[in-house]
């Protein structure tokens, strides 16, 4: 609990520096988007409680049919979905705005921990149902098209499946599926296209492809071994493109330096190895592949984003969670917390344990 409120604080104090000048600028109100920001922490502060006081049972039990809502509303999203950026993501309800594949995410956990935790005990029609599901989520997601959150997806289930035994043949043969899959969407999506090319060599389109990159290196060179300071970053004036969101990293090296981002590095490292000694804590293979799954996602993301930013692979729009400014990422990642603490609580025996009837003494003969 502990770690995660720290992360949560952290994730403030760095959206409020890498937003304050362009909402001061577009808005006129420097707070807009950490006062926005604070409304959704309450909100998801509520769910990470609700998540720590419910039993993992009944999450389990609700997660089939959060999952396939899910579904339908990433699928909603491709007929009345609203577009940014060429992206239909995103479904708009009055003021608020859905992200249903970032929502969905801590029931893909949940289900996918139901499925691989009796891999070998479930019938084959069971098998086939699920994995459809699955698969069906993550085309769905690729046609939106959000190449990154579906290859996420998809890593975190196969690392799941292969936690919990499934076979290595069927492994592989996921493996080779996900990345032919993967190849056919950059070549058929230019900009998938243009992003690979362009993170191969950012220079070469220094005002073009690459702008987004070179300005991200150029933040984060810009931080030196100490950074700048807090607040005083100058790559976030409108040189460095979605600095409250996909970029927010770099906007910490350039303000934090070098010193900082391997301090928030070996804090990553300290939360996945917390949440390593709680997977292999818990006593039941479904608790554990929640908790594996969980710290799976929030540590992965957490690093695929920060490659993005630091060009060690493509440009992609993963958040950086709980600090990446954004209700929907920040509801489904405290959401996934508030599961992992839950696990944490039942393997030490720290949960509270359904009441259960006792049995009526019969009476004593006369």
């Amino acid at each position: 609990m502990g770690l995660v409120a720290l992360w949560s604080l952290v994730g403030l104090l760095v959206l409020a520096s890498a937003s304050w000048w362009v909402a001061e600028r577009e808005m006129g109100d420097g707070a807009y988007y950490l006062k926005r920001q604070l409304i959704w922490m309450v909100a998801s502060w509520g769910l990470l409680w609700l998540g720590v006081r419910t039993n993992l049972r009944r999450w389990l039990h609700l997660a089939p049919l959060a999952l396939l809502v899910g579904c339908v509303l990433v699928a909603a999203t491709l007929v009345v979905g609203s577009t940014v950026n060429g992206a239909s993501r995103w479904l708009v309800l009055g003021p608020i705005q859905l992200q249903p594949s970032e929502l969905v995410k801590p029931f893909v956990i949940l289900q996918g921990a139901a499925l691989f935790a009796h891999w070998r005990r479930i019938g084959l029609d069971q098998k086939l149902l699920w994995v459809g599901v699955f698969c069906l989520l993550i085309l769905m997601i690729l046609k939106q098209p959000n190449l990154s959150t579906a290859a996420l997806t998809g890593l975190l289930l196969w690392l799941m499946a292969l936690a919990g035994g499934v076979g290595l043949p069927l492994l592989l043969g996921a493996a080779s599926a996900g990345g032919l899959l993967g190849v056919a969407s950059i070549s058929m999506n230019t900009y998938q296209r243009l992003r690979v090319v362009s993170f191969l060599d950012p220079w070469r389109d220094a005002q073009g492809d690459g702008y987004q990159l070179v300005q991200s290196l150029l933040a984060i060179g810009s931080g030196g071994l100490f950074g700048e300071g807090f607040g005083l970053s100058t790559q976030k004036l409108q040189y460095l493109p979605i600095q409250s969101t996909d970029f927010i990293f770099a906007v910490f090296a350039e303000e934090f330096g070098y010193v900082g981002s391997v301090v928030l590095l070996l804090f990553l490292l300290l939360f996945g190895f917390v949440g390593l000694r709680v997977a292999l804590s818990c006593r039941s293979n479904q608790h554990r592949l929640v908790a594996m799954g969980c710290t799976t996602l929030l540590v992965g993301q957490s690093i695929l984003n920060i490659a993005v930013a630091t060009g060690a692979m493509p440009t992609t729009g993963l958040p950086l969670p709980m600090i990446s400014y954004g209700g929907n990422s920040l509801m489904a990642s405290l959401l996934i917390c508030g599961l992992l603490i839950r696990c944490s609580m039942e393997a030490g025996g720290l949960a509270s344990v359904p009441h259960t009837s006792r049995r009526r003494r019969p009476a004593p003969a006369r």
